[in-house]
This record gives C-alpha cells, structure tokens and sequence, in this order.
C-alpha cells in the first residue's frame, strides 16, 4: 500500500494564494510536495507529461471550469483520483463528485474552502482508507476470471461458496442484534474471494437461486449454532428481487426454515431497490406472501434508486436499510445530513426498523444516534466474518465494555 509520500499530487486552482495554502497544508499531513496548475488547461498539459495520483481542483476558474475538466479527465486511459476543494455551493459540489464518480473517477473528497489542516488530514484518512481497498480490489482482480457453470455448481454445493456475517448493531443498546449473510468463496486455487469477482457469473449462469437457498442454508446453520451458544441473533439474506417472478419461491423458502425448526420470524430477507420482477404483480404478491409467512422484509440500499418512495410505501416493509451513500459523511455534509434525518423520520414514521449501512466513523454513529437511527452497520463495527468468528463477537460484547458507550 502506498505512503503519503508517494503520492503524486497535482492541485488545480487559479488562484496562487490557495494553492500555496494547499500546498502547506498537504505537506503537514504527511504528502510530498505537490505540483501546481493556474488553470485547467494547464493543469491538461502537466497530465499529458506526467500521470498524477490524485487531482485536487477548484471548480469555479476562467477559461474551462472544474467541471468541463473533471469530464476531460475522464477520457484518460489512466486517469487519477480526485478531491474537490471549492467555495462553490455544496449542493453543486456534491453534484459534481457525482458526476465523476459516474464517469468512473474515484472521488476522494469534497472539502468546502477555506481549507484546514482537519480537511488535509480527513483527505490524507480518505487516502489511507482507498489504498487499502485498492489493494484488495487489485488482489480479487487479478484471479477475476469467467467460470464454467460446472465450477459455481460445484463450489455452491461444497461448502466453497459460503456465507459470512456482517453484525447489525442497535444504537439505544449498544448491543449486536442481528446479522446480515454475505457471500464469500474460498477458492481452492485462488485463495479468499470477494463478490465482486464471482456475483456477475452467478447471474450469467443464472445460479441465483441456488446462491440464495445456500446462503440460506448458511444462515440457519449459524443461527441455531448461536442459539446454542445462548444468543438470540435474528438472520437477514439478501433476496434478489426477480427471483419472486416465481409464485412458488415463499413456500419454498419457508419449508426451508421450518424444516430446521427455526421460526420464520427470525429470518429477513433484504430487496434491493434498483431491481424488480418482470411483472410488477408478481413482486406485490411475492412481497406480500413472503411478510404472511412471518419472515422479515427489509428495503436495502434505500434512497439508490429512483422509485425509493412508491417502492416503500407500497411493499409491507420490516425495516428501512440507508444506503451509504447517504450515511458515510452525514456528520460534517449538511445536505447529507437533512436527506438522512429525512430518511430516517420517514421510516420511523411508517413503523419501520431503520438501519444505517456503511457507518465507518465515530462521528457519523454519534450523529445517527443523535437522529433517532435504531442500528447501524459497517467496518467501525466489524467487517464481515464467518459464523465462528460471529460467536466469538458475542462473547467479546458480552465480557468487554462497549467501545462506544451511551
């Protein structure tokens, strides 16, 4: 992973006095000493004789703007990481880093002048954080490979393909009070594996199904492991929303659950907002068959998709999951922060358990509890990890005093 000192860093910004206090800035965080463009244009021309790791750009400057820039950038073949630093209105800056992150540039920060040594710092954090995940994205895409149906069939029914528990903590308690199963496969040749290198071969080879009757499988196992143990740990499985195109999955499911003498309440099922059935029908029926059998049903990644409303107040919701994209940030965003008290009054209002996903600061979690959130999950309280290491989180809760006391 690099050093902060390895970064090359190219700063855009017509103005000379900001640039030096940048530059200063940066160097107090721990960077080396960053080269400087007056103008997008030349900042263009410096870009075409050396590549740079990270762009950090005013958006309001003569001649081409920030964002007629930020558009050319993402034409490069290698194109850089990129920070915003503007006085412009943060609505407009949080559209633009939008746009880039459309455009597929990594956005690494969004900083309202004037700039401080917490904002360099925050960004140097940022840093650290997205060459971690590089790493390990650069790790999954070297064995990133097409696999035969065989081979996927072969791993679903081995044990090869498994789940892994990501906790849900209730911010009233402090305590872990559920667990979402996420997919992982322990590869024989190619070691650990994340979905992002195997979920679109599942999809090609249409072994979605068997994906879900696995992880659930995966989940029940687990939970009545932790049932032993002492813990009451309810499960959630992602469910992929076409699935329900089948008239027969609820029952199937159910038998499932039953057949291990779980009851079905302590099983949720997650649907992501951004897909849906082929017949809109069937979704409301499989929805609403799935909440008459007592299983849960919860609203992921609210707020992603562009139906978020209708979709909510007309499927029989259990809970109301945020997307990140709302939460990670929310303590020091403004805009940010009213869309996620919006949100989650909303769902509140309607009854519904709310869940902030991918909290990975302490300022984001005290600002959710500030807001009335009911849980929260992501990296601050644990990675996801296998049902073993899960029971040893329950134990370690159960003798160890909260690292984030009430």
């Amino acid at each position: 992973m690099k050093l902060l000192t390895d970064y090359r860093i190219l700063i855009v910004d017509d103005h000379p006095f900001q640039c030096a206090h940048l530059m200063n800035l940066l160097e107090g965080a721990g960077f080396a000493q960053a080269d400087v463009a007056g103008s997008a244009e030349a900042a263009l021309e410096l870009i075409s004789v050396q590549p740079y790791h990270l762009v950090v750009i005013d958006l309001n400057m003569p001649g081409m703007d920030g964002v007629l820039f930020i558009d050319r950038l993402a034409t490069l073949a290698d194109n850089p990481m990129l920070a915003i630093a503007s006085a412009c209105p943060l609505r407009i800056m949080n559209s633009v880093g939008l746009m880039a992150k459309e455009k597929g540039l990594a956005v690494v920060g969004t900083f309202a002048k004037p700039l401080t040594s917490d904002h360099a710092r925050q960004l140097a954090n940022h840093l650290r954080l997205q060459g971690s995940r590089a790493a390990k994205a650069a790790e999954q895409a070297e064995v990133e490979t097409k696999f035969a149906k065989s081979t996927l069939v072969r791993a679903l029914g081995d044990g090869q393909l498994r789940a892994w528990f990501q906790p849900k903590k209730a911010l009233a308690s402090g305590k872990i009070v559920a667990a979402e199963a996420l997919v992982r496969w322990q590869h024989p040749e190619f070691g650990f594996m994340l979905p992002a290198s195997f979920l679109s071969e599942i999809r090609r080879h249409a072994l979605e199904r068997a994906l879900l009757v696995r992880m659930l499988e995966d989940s029940l196992s687990a939970h009545l492991r932790w049932r032993r143990e002492g813990y009451r740990m309810p499960v959630a499985v992602n469910l992929p929303t076409q699935l329900l195109d089948d008239p027969g999955l609820p029952d199937e499911l159910e038998r499932i659950v039953t057949a291990r003498g779980v009851p079905t309440q302590e099983i949720s099922f997650e649907l992501l907002e951004g897909e849906t059935t082929r017949v809109q029908g069937q979704y409301y029926m499989g929805a609403s068959r799935l909440r008459l059998k007592g299983f849960g049903l919860a609203q992921d990644d609210f707020g992603r998709g562009y139906s978020s409303m209708y979709s909510l107040i007309s499927t029989p919701f259990t809970e109301l999951k945020i997307d990140r994209a709302f939460v990670s940030g929310a303590a020091d965003d403004e805009i940010r922060a009213a869309a996620l008290v919006s949100s989650v009054q909303l769902g509140r209002q309607l009854g519904l358990q709310v869940t902030a996903e991918g909290v990975e600061t302490t300022r984001d979690l005290e600002f959710l509890k500030r807001i009335g959130c009911d849980c929260a999950q992501g990296f601050l309280i644990s990675a996801a990890v296998d049902a073993a290491a899960f029971s040893q989180l329950l134990f370690t809760e159960r003798h160890v005093p909260d690292p984030y006391p009430q």
